[in-house]
């Protein structure tokens, strides 16, 4: 399994979940050669084809014992499609249970920044160095970022979110977690080659979990959806593209380093300086302490000129100040760290704002004459609530109460 990830994966009886080593397996004990699970997998995930009788290099006799099985892909459908201004198009996805998420689509056009490629949801290549297959390529791809969720709703009760405000409902399964970026690679494609739409070969090349959800939280399903976004016979993700953002599960920080060695990007949201402001953000902060997580932070094994994303959202009145930047600096001066600084995005019946432009670029810069490598993150899809933090339960009423903490 020559570039993937090698792990124990927690078993699973759904066939879209399966990696084409399992397939084989499956395929051998039915008496059909081992190989034939390559070219399964290929179909499903690399080329995003579920309807056996199109997969034209497996035999009648496989195809029509596939499709006698049921069916090969998870039931997830889009059921409303929004665009941005800025052509961030978010997508709300609803499952068999009729359950729904939100997932982001994220285009990063050529004429952006250098700041901006690295802003982007913190999935940038930090090497800057194009996809072997785009190199040669005569016209500029539009690459996307994907923002994928990793339950319905979320536990974690972050004041600052909206998509906790319901509570927890479900965790996804690691098909649903997949099949929200075939949906996306779906409709990029759709859109590719066509007049107003994007350049041919455009496609997602880069995937954060840092949509719905706490994805630690649903770690197997999540570490199973790594291995199937990542495998080369698949959509083949680059692993230094594929983020994934927690607010501070410590244990689950150790086992995604363990798993993954360290070539998973991890982002962690952090948003205060001190235990006691964190906890009043963050519940999660009660169970895993700074001191925890930073310990936790420092043991991550980074791959060579990695470094952990830290998330900051900006509060006015409460964790902005030059003070805040300074203690900022020393929490993280051990830890390999960029710090990606976001203004406070509206949440509905929420009074915390942002800062204003002025207090955040002053923030920005005193994180950087302390010598940590900071930026801000530019809003995406804010104004069709894409933006971070603003996905939501669609129709979903208030479940977890929010005690706003103390402003000054």
């Amino acid at each position: 399994m020559k570039g993937a990830f090698q792990l124990a994966l927690a078993p699973t009886a759904s066939p879209f979940e399966r990696t084409p080593e399992e397939w084989s397996d499956v395929l051998a004990e039915r008496g059909h050669p081992r190989y034939r699970g390559h070219h399964v997998f290929r179909w499903l995930h690399g080329r995003g084809i579920f309807d056996p009788a199109q997969f034209t290099d497996v035999p009648k006799s496989l195809r029509e014992e596939l499709a006698n099985a049921g069916a090969l892909a998870p039931a997830i459908e889009i059921t409303l499609a929004q665009d941005a201004t800025d052509a961030t198009r978010k997508l709300l996805v609803q499952f068999a249970d009729k359950r729904t998420v939100e997932t982001v689509l994220i285009p990063m056009p050529s004429a952006a920044s250098a700041e901006e490629k690295e802003d982007l949801y913190a999935a940038a290549d930090p090497d800057g160095e194009p996809e072997p297959s785009e190199a040669a390529l005569p016209f500029s791809p539009l690459p996307f970022t994907q923002c994928i969720s990793s339950q319905v709703g979320c536990a974690m009760g972050c004041v600052f979110c909206a998509s906790g405000i319901a509570g927890l409902k479900r965790h996804l399964s690691a098909a649903e977690i997949v099949g929200q970026v075939h949906l996306g690679r779906a409709q990029i494609a759709a859109r590719a080659g066509k007049e107003g739409g994007y350049p041919d070969g455009s496609r997602v090349r880069n995937v954060v979990f840092m949509g719905m959800g706490e994805p630690l939280a649903n770690y197997d399903a999540v570490a199973r959806s790594l291995v199937l976004l990542t495998h080369p016979d698949g959509i083949g993700l680059s692993r230094r593209r594929v983020t994934v953002s927690t607010s501070g599960l410590v244990p689950e920080i150790d086992r995604l380093g363990t798993d993954f060695g360290g070539q998973v990007q991890l982002a962690v949201s952090l948003h205060a300086v001190d235990d006691d402001r964190r906890s009043s953000i963050m519940p999660i902060n009660k169970k895993y302490p700074l001191r925890e997580l930073m310990a936790a932070l420092m043991r991550y094994p980074l791959a060579p000129r990695r470094r952990i994303t830290i998330e900051y959202t900006l509060i006015k009145g409460f964790n902005a100040t030059a003070s805040d930047a300074r203690a900022l600096a020393k929490l993280l001066a051990k830890i390999p760290s960029k710090v990606n600084l976001i203004p406070m995005n509206p949440v509905p019946d929420n009074p915390l704002e942002a800062p204003s432009a002025a207090e955040v670029d002053a923030f920005c810069a005193a994180l950087r004459d302390a010598g940590v490598f900071a930026f801000v993150r530019r809003r995406k899809g804010d104004d069709i609530a894409a933006a971070c933090g603003q996905l939501a339960l669609a129709g979903e009423k208030r479940k977890v109460r929010m005690t706003l903490p103390t402003l000054t």
